[in-house]
């Protein structure tokens, strides 16, 4: 009996080719929007898929300030802080991020959905995230996810 023997071949490198996407955030849920985009940064939509190494695309996230929130969460979610000085723990909800630094919100669920070691923070390099429908990376010609 002739038993076929097939090796998974890991990505290096000079394999990995990263691509723009542009995802347009209004009228989206904000958890399930970040899970996506978390897992295109991480390059989990790629054949070549390799937990350590690096291998995910770029993508930019415009409308970022007309994202939704399921049930009360606008108003009863908390997003704590620290100042770092002693008593300077602080915390907002998401109707004062949605008014003051709207990109903040995905970019806080985006990161926290990624791995916390030294490959997440590269891969978080990759996300932009823009209040508005207009960015300056129109050069890399994006393309748009659905």
């Amino acid at each position: 009996m002739d038993t076929l023997s097939f090796k998974t071949k890991s990505a290096t490198p000079e394999i990995i080719k990263r691509d723009w996407w542009v995802v347009d955030a209004e009228g989206q849920v904000v958890g399930r929007l970040a899970s996506k985009v978390a897992g295109i940064l991480r390059g989990k939509n790629k054949p070549y898929f390799t937990p350590n190494l690096d291998c995910g695309d770029n993508v930019i996230i415009i409308n970022a300030d007309k994202v939704k929130f399921t049930g009360n969460k606008v108003t009863d979610k908390v997003y704590l802080r620290h100042t770092g000085y002693p008593g300077g723990q602080r915390e907002t909800t998401p109707k004062e991020l949605l008014q003051k630094k709207p990109e903040m919100i995905m970019e806080k669920a985006v990161k926290n959905m990624l791995p916390k070691t030294k490959l997440g923070r590269a891969m978080y390099k990759k996300l932009f995230v823009y209040a508005g429908a207009e960015h300056p990376h129109s050069t890399q010609k994006p393309k748009t996810l659905k």
